[in-house]
Parts: structure tokens; C-alpha cells; sequence
């Protein structure tokens, strides 16, 4: 049984083209890491194509981008996990110096299996928005 998460639509102070741009290359990562708490690290490799880490309670989960279509959509499938998902990052313009981002998840879970990861699913989706949300897109030396 397909289930969906989706984050709330975030407003970025960043042009669409810039978020697009870092969002799309993994390798990216290495700026946000400080941002993510030490012991959700366990593990964590990427390249500009995928990520993988070690979960609590959950084990290794991998990604990789399988559809990249620019400047609007990032997509991801799982490569290693316990459960099998997609992920894709939705972006708009709003003007030419913002943009909304919104997070979708769609994961095959049967019906006991998501009364039990719905919340922290749920949740999580949104963690990863506020992240994005917050991280500087556009470098000081362009401003």
C-alpha cells in the first residue's frame, strides 16, 4: 500500500535556478553537515549522485537521484532500505529572488507498518524542510 508525506510549502530566499542548483548535487552536503545532529551522521557518504547513512533502529539507507529536472524537481529512490521510497524536492519561482519548496515522500508501507512510522515520517519530512529552508543559497561573494 503506497503511503504519501509531504512537507508544508516552504518560502526560500533564494532564486529558484541557485536552490535548484545546490539541492542537485549531493556533494553539497559537506556545507549542511555541521547542521546535522552528530548522532543522525552515523556513516554518512554521498557523492553528487547519492547519499547514504546509517539510521537509528533502522540500519543503512541509500538514495540516489533518478530524475533531475531543472530548475523544478529533484528525484530520489532508495537504493538500500529497509522500507522501498521515493523522494522528490518540488521547487517554484515566487519572484525572481524567492522560491517555494515543497518535500514529497512515497514509501510502500502495509497498514501496520505505518501506524507506526506515520509520526515520526511525518515529521522528519518536516525537519529535512527546515534544514533546506534555512541553509544560504546564495554565496556572500555574490551578493
Amino acid at each position: 500500500m503506497s503511503s504519501k508525506f509531504e512537507s508544508s510549502v516552504r518560502e526560500i530566499k533564494a532564486p529558484q535556478q541557485k536552490v535548484y542548483e545546490m539541492l542537485s548535487n549531493l556533494q553539497n552536503l559537506e556545507r549542511v553537515k555541521d547542521r546535522i545532529p552528530e548522532d543522525k551522521l552515523q556513516g554518512l557518504e554521498f557523492d553528487a549522485d547519492s547519499v547514504s547513512v546509517e539510521a537509528p533502529m533502522v540500519g543503512k539507507v541509500s538514495l540516489h537521484v533518478v530524475d533531475r529536472e531543472e530548475p523544478k524537481t529533484i528525484k530520489f529512490e532508495s537504493m538500500e532500505s529497509p522500507v522501498p521510497f521515493n523522494f522528490w524536492v518540488q521547487l517554484l519561482p515566487v519572484t525572481e529572488e524567492t522560491c517555494k519548496m515543497k518535500l514529497t515522500m512515497k514509501a510502500e508501507l502495509n497498514m501496520f507498518l505505518k501506524a507506526m512510522v506515520q509520526k515520526p515520517l511525518q515529521e522528519g519530512i518536516e525537519k529535512m524542510a527546515d534544514v533546506l529552508q534555512a541553509l544560504n543559497y546564495v554565496q556572500e561573494e555574490e551578493v
